[in-house]
């Protein structure tokens, strides 16, 4: 396969993250940008980045670079997106990948237009533990999927400045960590629900604190996901069907699964894959789609996102960029 070159949009603490893993998967990395070019040469020092630019035009134009990272803050990764794009750039972007369905649309019809890859960072996609349970679930060995529930709580430390209760910055839960929750449900969906019912609390800021969210598919398969950002419970999905139940702990990164069969409550551990590798997968996914000129997950991020914009209409929280 190709050896490809990436050129990394922000330089935050995911990507530091996500510098060590592509050091990790392809040796070195080619680019990077900030708009704060002192931070983008301190990261690049920091992981041996080859070029730095001073101006985002330069890196996007760069004929050298295939990949284009995006790690800026959810409300960029729409403008970001668009522009690499727009420059003929394959684009792994963050999750949220972008703030509505709309945005997201716009992105994927440019990207088709001109073949391009263009993928979320979502680790769920991408753990060799999740494609190992849905063969599990399609063999049929819990029987057909009856319902999913899942958790996230994360309790955020109390700072109204801080861009997870900033809404100019498209924080709150939803985006930032009812993805995670949307995305594993939907990887064990046979269809996209399409009947939705929630409620939430407002942080002080305008942002969601806190939410329940219901779900339900034409299938007659049901979601039901709590969400918080203000206190901690277990990262737990379950997916339970008629004769058994999966379940992950963890799971934005999960590496085991435990299965327990209804008829007589024997248990089965099921193990694949690394946590501390979970970007490692994605870049190898990436890569891979490229190459392949395929990307399997799209359908699964347009139909999230779809998911998280209906969620916010029913509640009529917009951001103010919108």
């Amino acid at each position: 396969m190709k050896k490809y070159n990436w050129g990394i949009i922000g330089t935050g603490n995911i990507a530091c993250s996500f510098a060590e893993s592509l050091s990790r998967v392809n040796g070195e990395i080619y680019g990077a940008y900030n708009r704060h070019l002192e931070k983008a040469q301190v990261f690049a020092e920091k992981y041996r980045v080859m070029h730095v630019y001073e101006n985002l035009d330069n890196l996007l134009n760069d004929k050298n670079i295939d990949i284009i990272y995006v790690s800026t803050p959810h409300n960029a990764h729409y403008e970001m997106i668009i522009k690499a794009l727009k420059a003929h750039k394959h684009v792994l972007c963050e999750k949220a990948i972008t703030v509505n369905d709309r945005q997201l649309e716009e992105a994927v019809a440019i990207a088709k237009e001109n073949q391009l890859i263009l993928m979320e960072a979502m680790t769920i996609y991408h753990m060799p533990l999740y494609k190992q349970l849905r063969e599990i679930i399609d063999s049929g060995k819990i029987g057909k999927v009856k319902m999913i529930q899942v958790n996230f709580g994360s309790c955020k430390e109390y700072d109204v400045h801080n861009r997870f209760f900033s809404k100019e910055l498209a924080g709150g839960a939803l985006l930032d960590i009812g993805v995670y929750a949307t995305a594993f449900a939907r990887y064990f969906l046979q269809s996209c629900p399409n009947t939705l019912i929630t409620t939430n609390q407002y942080f002080e800021t305008g942002v969601d604190e806190q939410s329940g969210i219901i779900m339900k598919n034409q299938d007659g398969q049901m979601v039901v996901m709590a969400l918080t950002m203000r206190a901690k419970q277990p990262k737990r999905g379950v997916v339970a069907g008629e004769e058994g139940y999966i379940e992950v702990n963890d799971y934005p990164r999960a590496s085991q699964a435990t299965l327990t069969y209804t008829v007589d409550g024997h248990k089965e551990e099921i193990n694949a894959g690394d946590t501390t590798l979970g970007l490692d997968y994605e870049i190898i996914d990436m890569q891979k789609a490229i190459h392949d000129g395929y990307d399997s997950s799209l359908q699964l991020t347009r139909d999230v996102m779809k998911l998280l914009t209906e969620v916010r209409t029913q509640w009529g929280m917009i951001y103010p960029f919108e």
